[in-house]
């Protein structure tokens, strides 16, 4: 694979991964896009959202540091508020995690991978995101939030995960768009879902790495390391713009973006399909 696609790869992983705008659906379309480049595979996109993981990890330290707390006492059964957090994460990742478990065996998920699809999922959910947007919020965004989340809407919030699997959709986008309609803040449904994608994104990767080594292609191996740094670089940004846009921005401008993108994707779903 070129070193310029895996450059490419890279920083449209790290700049979508958790605005919402699906960045699966960027990945799948950069090979179509441009002639020469071969599709990179599935692996080579969780690497790429591997990279991004080290990026929440940083950006939210405190909550990491809560979490590994809260791993701890669960062990030790401790009943401590990081022990909440973290068990409430872990709920909330069960339902997209045993989804993929059942799917991606069956080829379902490569299969979805077109820009039809791709194209119908960023508008559709990007009309979601628009219309759970509008409703007024009900907390406000206060700094211990997270850590006060119930179990009934943090399920909520996973079972919408659940459609990340389909390209497009955005697994930010749906996780943020559930947690509106819940009527949480911008910023407290931006901040959920970053920390949603931990345990979310350590759990696929772990399996992604697992296929790696069993394949024992040294090749993917480096090229995939490659994606997963320039990854973290460009993610770490995008979340520090995303989560100061939350200040005083709506979501209205990722939905434009998102149903420009859907329409062209569409326009030119036949070009695409056939391999640009």
């Amino acid at each position: 694979m070129p070193l310029i696609q895996l450059i490419v790869l890279a920083v449209i992983q790290g700049i979508t991964e958790f605005l919402p705008i699906s960045s699966s659906a960027h990945l799948v379309l950069a090979p179509l896009a441009v002639d020469g480049w071969s599709d990179q595979g599935p692996l080579i996109d969780i690497a790429a959202h591997v990279g991004s993981l080290g990026a929440v990890l940083l950006y939210f330290r405190s909550e990491t540091a809560m979490l590994v707390r809260g791993g701890i006492d669960a062990i030790t059964f401790k009943d401590t508020s990081d022990r909440r957090l973290f068990l409430v994460l872990a709920v909330a990742t069960i339902p997209i995690v045993a989804l993929a478990a059942v799917l991606v065996p069956t080829g379902v998920i490569d299969a979805m991978r077109s820009p039809y699809v791709i194209g119908w999922a960023s508008i559709g959910f990007g009309v979601l995101l628009w219309h759970g947007d509008r409703r007024r919020s009900d907390r406000a965004p206060a700094a211990d939030a997270i850590a006060q989340v119930g179990w009934a809407p943090a399920l909520a919030v996973g079972a919408a995960q659940m459609l990340a699997l389909i390209p497009g959709a955005s697994r930010s986008g749906v996780t943020m768009t559930a947690a509106r309609y819940l009527g949480w803040s911008r910023r407290e449904a931006a901040r959920f879902s970053m920390l949603l994608a931990i345990p979310t994104i350590l759990v696929l990767g772990a399996v992604a790495g697992l296929k790696l080594v069993n394949d024992g292609a040294e090749a993917t191996t480096q090229a995939a390391l490659v994606v997963a740094g320039l990854s973290f670089l460009a993610a770490y940004a995008s979340i520090a713009v995303l989560m100061r846009m939350t200040r005083s921005m709506s979501f209205t401008p990722f939905v434009i973006y998102r149903l420009i993108f859907g329409a062209l994707i569409l326009f030119y779903a036949e070009r695409l399909a056939a391999g640009g």
